[in-house]
């Protein structure tokens, strides 16, 4: 059957005709309902060498990724992502709390000024979001900021809705799967105790404002945290059937993660709250799970899970708003809770994809390597060509005092047990990686490869099959002065207005 309607421009149909057809079309299946995927990022700027902020939204524009979120308020981020139509959520850190807490000091008000009205014009950025902290209940935290974050939150939204913003851009909390109470069924979801008066004051925020609720949710951490774990329930190409909750049956973490979240929210009184996944994502390296290859099944999986907007048991049918944790990997992360936590990016340091994966609305390109759909960064300038390693006539007995140095002030994680060069290398090895690591960390720096006559530098690569010693990315002195010389603009036509105010 033809799903054609041929007519001539002079030939258009009343608009009752054209509405029964169009139902007539979907009914034969000629049109199916459309899911407009969105593919959103989280973009961490914690590397000894970040990408300069340009390349980055470069690499947002050319993965077809429309949405991205920071985990501050950067201006150099906020420059390069102006004029752009990617849709931004920018952060007040944790450590700000406090400050945006206290109403008699106009925090809240100057940084919306500074940070959201500069912006929030056309042809600027695309603002969405605000997040104010990132995971404060979180229970490693004890409590520090559990006082300050709806007070922190209620501030920053009103400072929001008194500049007229309100409507458009709303505040939000990123919360860590955790402070939901750890029930046996996700019908059963509540949030936990010891958060209650004030979880109670947010959703109600929330609601009154039509703000989401923010949710952090990570099956690689509840892999890596219980040796029990089922780990096909982590991934999403599992048929077996692990929690039967009344007539929804749960085959992978995620879907009962975010259902637990959305009994939880209908437990309090607010069963139809927007929901965003602020974070969900999989390492490549760091523990023996953390794999690329487990890190594509991963995303993949998630990608192709939601990509149809079928939703989950508790919310069937209903798109789901993500950000993938994260775009780069990021070498000065805390590696408090493992050592994966710098490795968490779908591309490496660099911006080179680590592994295929297909984003939703990206054509495969034959071009990149291993026919993967990510486009990697372009324009990269690298340091030198260059390694520091093991001088040939080191004593190798003198060695675990520098290499300790070494990797106390650069990531070492990579050779650490369960990682991707742990049992490849020998000692010798070990002890060039830690020695390249110091060297490239600080940018090649004269004498940054020496510890004490026991290193020398190399034009040869030591790499070993997949354990690789990088080249540092170069710190571009222009693009920061680009960046200076467009902040200098900025104040300089402020204060002209200033002064033609007077």
């Amino acid at each position: 059957m033809s799903c054609s309607y041929p007519f001539r421009p002079s030939d258009i149909p009343h608009p009752s005709f054209v509405c029964t057809l169009l139902v007539f079309m979907v009914l034969m299946g000629c049109l199916r309902p459309v899911y407009s995927s969105s593919v959103g990022v989280n973009w961490g700027t914690q590397a000894s060498h970040p990408l300069p902020p340009r390349v980055v939204v470069q690499m947002l524009k050319d993965n077809n990724i429309s949405r991205v979120k920071l985990f501050d308020a950067d201006d150099s981020s906020l420059e390069a992502l102006r004029g752009t139509s990617i849709e931004v959520v920018i952060a007040i850190p944790n450590k700000m709390l406090q400050q945006m807490a206290d109403p008699a000091t106009g925090a809240a008000d100057t940084w919306v000024v500074h940070k959201v009205l500069r912006y929030a014009f056309q042809g600027g950025v695309n603002l969405k979001y605000v997040a104010v902290g990132n995971e404060p209940f979180l229970t490693s935290y004890n409590g520090t900021f559990i006082n300050f974050t709806f007070p922190a939150l209620q501030n920053i939204q009103n400072a929001l809705n008194n500049a007229n913003l309100g409507d458009k851009i709303k505040a939000t909390i990123p919360m860590n799967a955790d402070v939901l109470w750890n029930s046996a069924l996700p019908s059963q979801g509540k949030f936990r105790n010891d958060t209650a008066e004030q979880m109670h004051q947010i959703l109600d925020l929330f609601h009154q404002n039509n703000c989401p609720f923010t949710i952090n949710i990570y099956p690689f951490i509840s892999l890596a945290d219980s040796e029990n774990f089922p780990i096909d329930y982590a991934f999403f190409d599992s048929d077996t059937v692990q929690i039967h909750d009344g007539a929804n049956t749960y085959t992978n973490t995620f879907d009962a993660s975010y259902d637990t979240l959305v009994a939880a929210l209908s437990d309090a009184g607010y069963p139809d709250m927007p929901i965003i996944v602020g974070e969900i994502g999989w390492p490549t390296d760091g523990f023996i799970a953390a794999t690329p290859e487990n890190a594509q099944r991963f995303n993949q999986g998630f990608l192709n899970h939601v990509e149809g907007g079928s939703g989950t048991p508790l919310r069937p049918n209903t798109p789901v708003e993500y950000y993938l944790f994260s775009l780069l990997d990021e070498d000065q992360k805390s590696i408090d809770p493992g050592n994966f936590e710098r490795h968490w990016g779908i591309f490496a340091y660099d911006g080179k994809a680590k592994y295929p994966l297909s984003l939703p609305g990206v054509a495969l390109n034959s071009t990149n390597s291993n026919t993967s759909s990510l486009v990697n960064a372009t324009g990269v300038q690298y340091l030198p060509q260059q390694w520091c390693v093991v001088a040939d006539d080191a004593d190798l007995a003198n060695l675990a005092e520098s290499v300790s140095y070494a990797c106390a002030n650069s990531d070492c994680t990579e050779v650490e047990y369960g990682s991707s060069c742990n049992g490849v290398l020998d000692a010798r090895g070990n002890a060039s990686y830690a020695f390249n690591q110091y060297f490239q960390m600080n940018s090649q720096a004269p004498g940054s490869c020496n510890f004490n006559g026991l290193a020398s530098i190399t034009e040869e690569d030591p790499s070993v099959g997949d354990c690789k010693y990088i080249v540092q990315i170069a710190i571009s002195f222009a693009s920061t002065k680009t960046e200076l010389t467009r902040m200098l603009y900025i104040m300089q036509i402020a204060c002209f207005s200033i002064f033609l105010s007077l």
